[in-house]
């Protein structure tokens, strides 16, 4: 799999492996480790196990297989996660694809903690609620609104931003009984450590 301008791993389509046992705890749960939160962060809060979560963290970690998650927009920039599995140098990286460009536009990143631009919430469902049927990748509004998640850099969310998260939750297996609590938090953590300048110019404009 190549994506041109980012050829420094060896990519692979992510995917398949967003239905697997330990993908969400994976992927979600590093954004509640800053020690906020009253209790500890676990994978049950997305109703997995955590020899599901270890074992899946073998696949998204190999060094010989980098994911990559595309989210291909109808109309607009698109986005595409990566998980760099670079030795001694792991983290996800955050990149938007331009219509008529060749080349993508690396946003953000996750080593620990969250570095770059990210995206307002307003920025963040406008990708998530475009997808392009005719173009590889992730389709489904709710799993594209996860995966964007980690990039929401905006204080000022609307009332409607848990109940969205929500239901996004609910889609991917998240159970009922825990579901309210673990977007809760979820939301908490984003908002609370959110960098967003107004002053600044958006990623989405090409700029």
């Amino acid at each position: 799999m190549l994506i041109k301008g980012y050829d420094v791993g060896p990519l692979v389509a992510g995917e398949s492996m967003l239905a697997r046992p330990g993908f969400w705890s994976n992927y979600l749960l590093a954004m509640c480790s800053d020690g906020g939160c009253a209790e500890r962060p676990g994978p049950e809060w997305f109703g997995e196990d955590g020899a599901d979560t270890d074992a899946l963290s073998e696949v998204l970690f190999d060094p010989e297989r980098w994911p990559a998650f595309r989210l291909p927009a109808e109309d607009g920039p698109g986005a595409v996660v990566i998980y760099r599995n670079l030795d001694g140098d792991y983290g996800t990286d955050y990149l938007l694809t331009h219509p008529g460009r060749s080349h993508v536009e690396q946003i953000a990143s996750w080593d620990g903690d969250f570095s770059g631009t990210g995206l307002t919430w307003h920025e963040l469902i406008r990708i998530a609620d475009s997808p392009s049927p005719a173009t590889e990748g992730v389709q489904d509004t709710a799993t594209r609104f996860l995966l964007l998640l980690p990039l929401l850099a905006d204080p000022d969310v609307p009332e409607t931003a848990l109940a969205r998260l929500i239901a996004a939750l609910v889609v991917v297996g998240v159970p009922q009984d825990t579901v309210s609590t673990t977007a809760e938090h979820l939301l908490a953590h984003l908002t609370k450590r959110s960098r967003h300048d107004p002053t600044w110019a958006s990623p989405l404009s090409g700029s």
